[in-house]
């Protein structure tokens, strides 16, 4: 079989195939013979690895990777390779018959070397930072409300029916009998309507009755302990917070005005300015950004006949 040719449109490249445990790295062009190397993805291998690209004057570096394992190889070779591309792997499809990662990394770099290869979207390191704060804190509050769900299932078991009164079980009200419950005490009508909200639909005897069940000792552990959980994952997102405002300080005059938006509170702001970021040069339309936002469903069609939909998200995500 007739060996594949493009025509070349950069000088010097790289294409590399990123695994667990190793990188396999080919670079060709003007002045080069074409070599591969396999690195381990230990920091001192990837150092190896820089050394070497930068030794042959490689000006691009394009990878192929699934999940996280691009990140650390990106980290070494960023400030010092002046253009460093992740590429979707759809795009570079290899031609069919045996696969290994040298041929892929070959590929890869045939590609690149052809100017045939589209580099994926990477935020910038400020944002990246932003995003892993704000993913981990939306991580915790699903935690949280994980357990309040948890806590409101002990209570079913103990025949306390709250939910079936009050709309809420997060209310003012809801939670004090609900710590009141937690502490072991057995809630009297003098309780209840010291906690009373007048807003409330269900009278305090309605509520004393939703209340009255058989909360054993067992019960009452099972629910501290959640509570525990509770307060300090709380804690955690509260210095989360602290940690994401003060990263946006300066852009606190943009955060404002994306906050008159109805339905945006600070919150949902933070989330969107670390997902998306402030500069929406990087996308030509809003297309663009709802597919690199994993919200635009694919369009896979061929001879009149739609594929199995596959998400449209780049590599990075």
């Amino acid at each position: 079989m007739a060996e594949v040719t493009f025509p070349q449109l950069i000088q010097r490249a790289c294409g590399i195939d990123v695994h667990l445990k190793v990188v396999v790295a080919t670079i060709d062009g003007v002045g080069l013979d074409r070599e591969t190397r396999s690195f381990a993805t230990f920091t001192s291998s990837l150092t190896e690895l820089k050394e070497w690209l930068l030794s042959n004057g490689i000006t691009h570096v394009a990878m192929e990777s699934t999940g996280v394992y691009w990140k650390p190889v990106h980290k070494v070779l960023e400030g010092f390779i002046p253009n460093v591309w992740i590429v979707n792997a759809r795009h570079i499809k290899n031609v069919p018959g045996h696969k290994t990662d040298k041929k892929d990394s070959e590929w890869i770099c045939k590609l690149l070397l052809a100017g045939l290869l589209k580099a994926s979207y990477i935020p910038p390191k400020e944002q990246r930072q932003l995003r892993d704060l704000t993913r981990y804190r939306n991580k915790l509050i699903q935690q949280m409300a994980s357990e309040k769900n948890r806590m409101m299932r002990i209570l079913e078991d103990c025949n306390i029916k709250l939910s079936s009164v009050v709309s809420s079980t997060s209310g003012s009200t809801a939670t004090a009998l609900i710590d009141m419950l937690c502490q072991g005490k057995k809630l009297t009508l003098e309780d209840i309507e010291c906690v009373y909200h007048r807003k409330l639909a269900a009278t305090p005897e309605e509520l004393l009755e939703a209340c009255t069940g058989f909360v054993e000792e067992h019960h009452i552990y099972l629910l501290q302990m959640i509570r525990k959980d509770i307060s300090q994952t709380q804690k955690l997102v509260d210095e989360l917070s602290e940690r994401i405002k003060k990263l946006l300080s300066k852009y606190e005059n943009v955060l404002e005005l994306l906050k008159e938006i109805p339905g945006f509170n600070t919150k949902v702001v933070e989330d969107l300015v670390a997902e998306i970021g402030l500069d929406m040069s990087h996308f030509p339309s809003e297309k663009h950004l709802s597919s690199w936002a994993g919200v635009s469903p694919g369009n896979n069609e061929s001879a009149g006949k739609k594929k199995a939909q596959e998400s449209l998200t780049e590599t990075n995500k």
